[in-house]
């Protein structure tokens, strides 16, 4: 299995009969289980797809899991209740299928490039805290706007980029989501100076 593309390994998951939950997950994906986490956790909120005011709790798991990681910690915690409850039909049935092809598309193109950074703690701390902005600036976001999109997929190209250990994918995600940030708050200081001026 180690030697198979991610892709194929996550459609191998995708593809089992057992529970899809964070702590399958875990047991699956080991050393990037946070990585391969917070890839699941946002996805939701990064394609154009309703969900049905979920994406505020995944985000909320997301912050706690960047919080983790930059405590150092190797393997996820989270309560029992949360670790073994089921992604979702959303997940497994819709989202699953348009990530799968987008990541086998990263797949094409990327290859390891600077790969022992990801494996430095203090770097791995530095993303932690990237997860936590993300996750946080996609939340923030005002409500139908569809402004949680970009900060969210920026989360989940960070997180393709640690399993691909591909720096290149980690600067894409890095812009996707800062950019995606800087629209919000452009868009939301201009907001509130519209409506300062109108009343």
């Amino acid at each position: 299995m180690a030697d198979e593309d991610f892709s194929t390994q996550l459609q191998d998951w995708l593809d089992k009969d057992s529970p899809k939950t964070l702590a399958e997950l875990e047991d699956v994906f080991r050393e990037r289980s946070f990585a391969v986490a917070v890839l699941l956790l946002m996805l939701p909120s990064a394609v154009p797809i309703p969900t049905g005011g979920v994406t505020h709790v995944l985000e909320a798991i997301t912050v706690l899991l960047g919080l983790e990681m930059l405590a150092g910690r190797q393997t996820i915690w989270l309560p029992e209740r949360w670790k073994h409850r089921e992604l979702g039909a959303f997940l497994t049935t819709k989202a699953m299928p348009f990530l799968v092809r987008r990541i086998r598309w990263f797949e094409r193109w990327s290859r390891p490039r600077l790969a022992g950074l990801f494996e430095k703690r203090w770097f791995y701390r530095v993303l932690g805290v990237v997860f936590i902005a993300f996750a946080v600036g996609a939340a923030l976001a005002p409500p139908f706007s569809g402004l949680d999109t970009l900060p969210s997929a920026g989360a989940v190209i960070v997180a393709l980029a640690i399993v691909l250990e591909d720096i290149v994918v980690l600067a894409v995600g890095l812009f996707v989501g800062a950019g995606g940030i800087a629209i919000t708050i452009t868009l939301g200081s201009a907001l509130v100076r519209f409506i300062r001026h109108r009343f």
